[in-house]
């Protein structure tokens, strides 16, 4: 099926916004029923098992109410989104061999020759399927299977998919966990053996191309005993005139010991509704490192979870929010104790320009039997117009007082005095502003490799700007 390109606002498009025309795609129709679900999973040659776990999900979904947290979503209408977008290619090992029109806009979105070099395996998906995926030989050679999560579901891992798949996420969690479980198609099955360290990162990267469409990849990753692994995922879409959806999952699991790192820029349009659910099961002396970077999207539901289940486990959650015209962020993250001598600590912050709403959410919960935990958030908050709004909502439940909690919030807005004085050093207000900005923003770009970092700089002056769609 060819699709027109559509028209985006009279906005700058930058090379974050650009829109390609969709050759040859395979759309199955809007909505969501018991055929298009039958229809989906012949299209993947699903398992029975997995068919009868997307009928479950589907009726879950029927039978639940929307989530009463969070900003509105009255203009999303699941009735005329299309839950599953086939690309013009199948998936390919070689980046030569992707489909031009494909390569092209990946090309300028976030895999550059440079980063394919410095990563230890890619995913790049582009609607509905991954249509590249490379791993390097030393990093296989480690035992590490890094692939898209079809040929996990059907190959010699599908017995490892079949007892974690939406364990740790459950369809019942509530209505976007079990839209995701009845039209989940794509993303990433990570598992890292016992004593592994992978020193360089591995990557996976989702463009949303196609009109009026949802995205529903699900990752999961499994990093065994004393392994260690970084995982680094973008996203991005152009901007169409009619709402789009992004309903994917992440299921992460640190055994014993390990440590994982998972790090998000995201970048969708401000058609987007981004309602991603996030979450990590952290065993006695494990990591889980968050790091996450929210730019675009309408309105966006964002709140990663980890349960702390071992004793010594540790989390941390780094991240920044940007929340301009039109646009209603609401982020931030929940951390269940579980287990004795556990820590977390939190450390966000948002920014709201031009009538943006940004609102930071925290859950703390220290179970009776997590004595010796220790927890901290910190929210910073910083305003650059007085139409913008930023909220901090805490909560918190202590049930053991052997233990030690603490959260601090602050809101202010750009100094005068500071924009002034980077003028008098020849700057333009414009660049004064966004040089400030991003360092605010340091807590979360420290945190990324190199390339990152300049992506998300990058970012926030085209925010600053006004010209990401």
């Amino acid at each position: 099926m060819r699709e027109e390109k559509t028209q985006v606002d009279d906005i700058d498009r930058s090379v974050y916004d650009v829109i390609d025309e969709e050759k040859d795609a395979y759309r199955i129709e809007e909505g969501l029923t018991k055929e298009i679900i039958d229809k989906l999973s012949k299209e993947k040659n699903d398992p029975e098992w997995m068919h009868e776990f997307r009928l479950k999900s589907l009726e879950a979904y029927n039978e639940m109410k929307i989530p009463d947290w969070g900003p509105s979503i009255e203009g999303l209408d699941i009735d005329h989104i299309v839950t599953y977008v086939r690309p013009n290619t199948n998936m390919k090992n070689d980046w030569e061999d992707v489909p031009q029109d494909i390569k092209e806009t990946f090309d300028r979105l976030g895999i550059p020759q440079a980063e394919r070099k410095s990563l230890a395996g890619v995913g790049a998906q582009y609607d509905s399927e991954l249509v590249y995926h490379n791993v390097k030989d030393e990093v296989a050679e480690q035992g590490v299977i890094y692939t898209d999560m079809e040929s996990a579901l059907h190959g010699e891992y599908a017995d490892m998919v079949k007892e974690y798949f939406m364990k740790l996420v459950t369809p019942r969690d509530h209505k976007f966990a079990a839209l995701h479980g009845a039209v989940w198609s794509g993303g990433s099955f990570v598992y890292v053996p016992k004593g592994v360290h992978l020193s360089i990162p591995l990557q996976s990267y989702f463009r949303l191309n196609a009109k009026g469409a949802g995205q529903f990849e699900h990752t999961l990753i499994i990093v065994d005993e004393g392994a260690s692994l970084h995982f680094i995922e973008g996203c991005s879409a152009p901007k169409y005139n009619v709402a789009n959806l992004h309903a994917g999952c992440v299921e992460l699991f640190v055994k014993k010991n390990a440590k994982l790192r998972y790090s998000t820029i995201e970048n969708w349009s401000k058609n987007m509704y981004n309602l991603n659910t996030k979450r990590a099961i952290v065993e006695e002396g494990g990591t889980v490192e968050w790091v996450s970077g929210s730019f675009g999207s309408h309105v966006g539901y964002l709140y990663p979870m980890s349960i702390l289940k071992g004793k010594g486990a540790k989390m941390e959650f780094t991240g920044v929010t940007f929340a301009g015209n039109g646009q209603n962020l609401d982020t931030g993250a929940k951390v269940v104790h579980a287990a004795p001598d556990t820590s977390s600590f939190m450390n966000t912050r948002s920014i709201s320009k031009s009538g943006g709403i940004s609102t930071f959410r925290s859950s703390v919960v220290i179970n009776k039997n997590a004595k010796n935990s220790k927890s901290a958030v910190s929210c910073q908050s910083l305003m650059l117009d007085s139409i913008s709004r930023s909220d901090t909502i805490p909560a918190m439940d202590i049930r053991t007082k052997d233990a030690a909690v603490g959260h601090e919030a602050k809101i202010g807005s750009i100094s005068d005095d500071a924009v002034f004085y980077l003028m008098s050093r020849g700057m333009s207000e414009e660049d004064a502003k966004a040089l400030i900005v991003s360092g605010f923003a340091d807590n979360v770009s420290k945190e990324l490799p190199l390339e990152y970092a300049v992506e998300m700089n990058n970012l926030i002056r085209l925010e600053m700007k006004g010209s990401i769609g």
